[in-house]
């Protein structure tokens, strides 16, 4: 019973800090996004 909440609690620990740090306001995920946006309107700025 004991090994069956230690691992609960470590799971809920880990989504706790994926969130936190791939969906935050400043996480990976928001800066994934706005890197591609740049590099897109970098390549559409070219000239053929």
């Amino acid at each position: 019973m004991r090994g069956i909440l230690v691992s609960l609690l470590l799971l809920v620990t880990v989504i706790i800090l994926y969130q936190a740090v791939a969906e935050g306001d400043e996480g990976m995920k928001q800066q994934i996004d706005g890197a591609g946006s740049s590099i897109s309107s970098h390549i559409r700025g070219i000239s053929p």
